[in-house]
């Protein structure tokens, strides 16, 4: 590090993301985004003509993708951010709500983002363990000592609470903001979104990049009561006004008004994890069952890092984890039938090399 890094961050562990291959032919399971290309709409709406406009900002609101989200969840604008992917929106909750005493209460196994913000913006981490069964446990975040974050469904292991759940979550904790990470919600799970109308210490943060097919044009949305979305707004205007970019506009509204096509994806995916998680189990494997596009596997011959690299060595790249309570656990992105086949073949090969 440089003699210039302020102290405070000198001991920070960033966020490693998955490994973004540069090598070809290879099958690419271990960043859970869609096997899917974006709707044929998007590549209608990114022509030429809007292309020739980038020498001019972005509308700093996102009108036009703001009155589509609007119109598909039947939410009003006032009730809607929108962020350069659900990250952004993330980093400005943990900036802005970790009202007095400065404690943001979340799972101990999740989405990794969740340590970092707290300790960049100078948050009190409280790791609330899963169970055994590596499940949340919502009585675990009754009368919280601060706000509260939840992955549904949860990042690696893909399990889900219910809406009743959740709504004794908020019901409990009156006084504290309770912020629901929906990234996977599509897949399975059910959303907390109508809930705010009758909640005002909830926010729902969803993202385009799993479901929407838009990785790589990194959108977030979140819904809330009109106070909240206020607050969000405050840190956006004060960081980044012009968070979305002219194409990304253009793309979003695209693919949330093809919900045809969005549907249609999402059932494949569906189809995909159902199809993969029977031929995975028929060969020994554990799998935790999962409600997101990803499925959490281990096996009782193989550990989870020697599976891992030797997957790798077959140029398939899944995700391993060195937590000591899922180490020997493996997540796995589910892709198109084709890329879950040849991992099957290549996995039954390893375990029979182990014999």
């Amino acid at each position: 590090m440089s003699r210039f890094l302020s102290s405070k961050y000198e001991a920070l562990e960033p966020y490693t993301p998955g490994e973004q291959p540069k090598v070809q032919n290879l099958i690419k399971l271990n960043t859970n985004e869609s096997p899917f290309p974006p709707s044929p709409k998007v590549l209608d709406a990114i022509n030429k003509m809007e292309i020739n406009k980038l020498n001019l900002y972005p509308d700093p609101e996102a009108k036009m993708l703001a009155c589509a989200i609007s119109r598909r969840y039947t939410v009003p604008e006032s009730r809607i951010i929108l962020g350069n992917g659900s990250d952004e929106l993330l980093a400005f909750s943990f900036m802005a709500f970790q009202k007095g005493t400065r404690t943001i209460c979340f799972p101990d196994i999740s989405y990794g983002f969740y340590k970092v913000y707290a300790e960049i913006y100078g948050a009190i981490a409280k790791r609330i363990p899963l169970d055994n069964s590596l499940k949340v446990v919502p009585d675990d975040y009754y009368n919280a000592p601060g706000t509260i974050v939840i992955a549904n469904p949860n990042p690696p292991t893909g399990t889900t609470l219910s809406i009743e759940e959740i709504e004794k979550i908020l019901k409990a904790n009156k006084d504290n903001l309770v912020i629901i990470d929906e990234a996977y919600v599509s897949f399975g799970a059910e959303s907390s979104v109508p809930l705010i109308d009758r909640y005002d210490n909830l926010l729902v943060i969803q993202t385009f990049s799993k479901d929407r097919n838009l990785a790589g044009a990194r959108i977030g949305m979140a819904f809330a009561q009109e106070e909240i979305i206020e607050d969000l707004n405050k840190m956006k205007y004060s960081f980044n006004p012009y968070n979305l970019n002219r194409l990304s506009i253009l793309a979003g509204t695209a693919a949330i008004e093809d919900n045809d096509y969005f549907e249609s994806c999402i059932e494949k995916v569906k189809k995909t994890r159902e199809y993969f998680v029977s031929n995975m189990e028929a060969i020994g494997f554990h799998i935790i069952p999962s409600f997101a596009n990803f499925v959490f596997a281990k096996h009782d011959k193989i550990s989870g890092e020697k599976y891992y690299k030797e997957l790798r060595d077959k140029n398939i790249i899944i995700r391993h984890f060195e937590n000591e309570r899922i180490k020997d656990y493996v997540r796995i992105t589910i892709g198109t039938k084709e890329q879950m086949d040849a991992l099957v073949d290549a996995t039954k090969q390893i375990l029979e090399e182990m014999k």
